[in-house]
């Protein structure tokens, strides 16, 4: 993403920033903490992805409202008990604790996507190729998978409909599992094939014999480390509060959420504002790029 700034800072920044907004998320479930992870990551990844953003997240609300459903239908326990399906409780605090659940997943799909764009294979080996190489290929091979598994998907597709093997809306439920099987083992074929080739040609050129160079010289700046100093800072002040119960959340069985009041307003702040960055800076540099056109 040539057009982010964040993204042209230092691979360390990168890697420090997602993995501390990934480690937070996964670990703090207060609903205000969600709620922010939630928003900043989908406004960042909107600004990514422009308007095709829309349709991914739009397509993760379903999967939201599923997993707080569902959840109270295998966790019976809670307080307050809502109705009864086949004579098991559906209680209100299994359901926000599914609610919970599903905001962490949408949160980390979204970041996780953020990743993708960001921190990109070239930068990844560059961070851990010396250090990890066989693990940072085998690693940027797994990222590179979904993406590449979409793209194999609609072209194997497309080629049996051009053959007329494909099928139609009409198909019978059969004829449509068989047709997904079929595609599905030409994409395990490829897979499989694509990674021992991968594999081959990087031994043969010497891949993890010596120090490698990268196709990008990434240099630390001294932007990079007041950056990476406020991340620092900031995130210091997250764990220290969270810590300290500031974001403590308790769903089953009694309902108990630490208040954001106050002084614990603080660490909820300090959350919010290390979320923003990439999205302050993204601000920051369009604002200017504009105030540059009109001084022309």
């Amino acid at each position: 993403m040539t057009n982010d700034p964040f993204s042209k800072c230092h691979p360390t920044v990168n890697f420090l920033y997602f993995l501390g907004v990934i480690g937070c998320g996964v670990l703090i479930q207060h609903p205000a903490y969600l709620a922010a992870g939630v928003l900043c990551g989908g406004l960042y990844y909107l600004l990514l992805n422009g308007r095709g953003g829309w349709r991914r997240i739009l397509g993760l609300l379903p999967l939201f409202v599923l997993l707080a459903a569902i959840n109270p239908l295998f966790n019976t326990q809670g307080q307050r008990i809502l109705f009864r399906i086949f004579g098991r409780p559906y209680t209100l605090e299994a359901l926000l604790y599914g609610g919970a659940i599903g905001a962490m997943f949408v949160s980390m799909m979204l970041w996780f996507g953020c990743y993708d764009r960001v921190l990109t294979g070239d930068k990844f080996t560059s961070l851990f190729g010396n250090l990890i190489p066989a693990i940072s290929l085998l690693l940027v091979m797994v990222f590179r998978l979904v993406p590449h598994f979409i793209r194999k998907t609609r072209q194997i597709v497309g080629a049996r409909r051009s053959i007329g093997k494909g099928v139609g809306e009409a198909a019978s439920g059969a004829d449509k599992l068989k047709h997904g099987l079929v595609v599905l083992g030409a994409l395990t074929s490829w897979a499989l094939e694509g990674s021992v080739v991968t594999g081959d040609s990087m031994r043969a050129r010497g891949y993890g014999s010596a120090r490698r160079s990268s196709f990008m010289i990434y240099r630390m700046t001294w932007a990079d480390y007041a950056l990476l100093a406020a991340m620092m800072g900031l995130l210091g002040l997250v764990i220290g509060f969270a810590a300290g119960g500031s974001a403590a959340a308790q769903f089953t069985p009694s309902l108990k959420i630490a208040p954001v009041s106050g002084f614990r307003a603080l660490g909820l702040g300090a959350y919010w504002a290390y979320l923003l960055i990439p999205t302050v800076l993204y601000v920051k540099e369009a604002i200017q790029w504009h105030i540059s056109r009109l001084k022309i």
